[in-house]
């Protein structure tokens, strides 16, 4: 039981220890912020940090460190040389849409592809310029040789010369057919580039061809799928 003394003699108590306590906090605070300020004055700019690997500290490095691009494998440069000219082909293939054909549903299919390849050639363009590499294969430009025929031999899927005059001029459902069943072609080649790829020694590591070619090879998986299935809705006459 508390005699009044001790009352009286605890709210000092109280008192002492809440001002010890603070004195505490103020003393942790002030170690705090002048380790803080001196870290600050001591960086005077941002500091780059490296990640370390598993189990290994991360380190700062020098001010001047600039990001370099990963070793340049030869098989990345020809998959995006190879696939800007095999877009260009779709994109052109796309381009006979709006006056050979009334439907609807091919000439929205063929806006998305036009609109997808046109932006992929821009960003294959730039992936090669940043590297120092030409846009267009070095064979593709010698002198005498038939550009189109070249490509026909070099690019899995794209369509022959042949073809190509062909589906330029079909119109109606011929168009259609000639056009689903030729760009289900021009795809799977596509599909065949990037295993391709991913087939050759140290290609595709980088991680921006990485992504796109992954990309790629599932946009064209589905849009096939999307292009069998309206071939299979063609009526049968349509479809000879």
């Amino acid at each position: 039981m508390l005699t009044s003394q001790s009352n009286r003699k605890f709210p000092r108590i109280c008192r002492k220890f809440r001002s010890h306590a603070t004195l505490i906090a103020a003393a942790i605070a002030s170690v705090a912020g002048g380790a803080a300020r001196a870290r600050q004055t001591s960086a005077g700019t941002p500091v780059v940090v490296q990640p370390g690997a598993p189990g290994q500290p991360s380190k700062a490095l020098p001010l001047s460190t600039k990001a370099t691009l990963p070793p340049l494998s030869h098989a990345d440069v020809e998959f995006m040389q190879g696939m800007i000219m095999h877009h260009q082909q779709a994109v052109e293939m796309t381009a006979w849409i709006p006056s050979h054909t009334g439907s609807k549903e091919l000439q929205a299919l063929g806006a998305r592809i036009s609109r997808s390849q046109s932006e992929e050639i821009q960003f294959m363009r730039r992936w090669l310029a940043e590297r120092g590499e030409p846009t267009s294969m070095p064979m593709a430009e010698m002198a005498g040789m038939d550009a189109s025929h070249h490509h026909t031999m070099m690019m899995p899927g794209m369509l022959t010369p042949e073809q190509m005059e062909a589906l330029g001029k079909a119109h109606g459902s011929e168009f259609d057919r000639l056009f689903l069943s030729g760009m289900i072609q021009h795809h799977d080649g596509a599909l065949t580039m990037v295993k391709d790829l991913f087939n050759s020694a140290g290609a595709g590591q980088d991680a921006e061809i990485f992504d796109f070619a992954n990309d790629a090879d599932n946009t064209q998986r589905a849009e096939i799928k999307i292009m069998q299935g309206m071939l299979d809705r063609m009526p049968a006459e349509e479809k000879r």
